[in-house]
């Protein structure tokens, strides 16, 4: 499976931005599919990027991070074989290196490259 994200930028404090992930390759045995971050002070203090948003792809179920509840919605295109993250209200603590994760039905994960989001006050 390789995942390539696209739609990062910068914004100022309110904006929003919709984050894209294209699968490719055994889409058919993704289980479920993520959007997690790392921000700058936890980069600087060695730290594993956080989930921030699930989906399970056979029955759509979502789950959010309380840091983007109400804020971040995550969705996804099975014909396009796409994942999706709209972004409102966004705040400088959103500031971040944004990963589309996928978890096959074997437990194994796979990364994308991530995309840069920067939210100016």
């Amino acid at each position: 499976v390789q995942l390539v994200e696209s739609g990062g930028g910068t914004v100022q404090t309110g904006g929003s931005l919709r984050l894209s992930c294209a699968a490719s390759g055994d889409t058919p045995s993704i289980n479920g599919m993520a959007w997690h971050r790392l921000q700058t002070h936890r980069q600087f203090l060695g730290q594993a990027p956080e989930l921030i948003a699930l989906i399970i792809l056979k029955n759509g179920i979502t789950n959010y991070d309380d840091s983007v509840k109400g804020r971040f919605t995550i969705s996804r295109d099975d014909v396009k074989n796409t994942l999706y993250l709209q972004m409102n209200n966004l705040q400088p603590e959103d500031t971040a290196t944004y990963y589309c994760v996928a978890l096959d039905n074997q437990s194994k994960g796979y990364w994308g490259p991530g995309t840069q989001v920067t939210v100016s006050s």
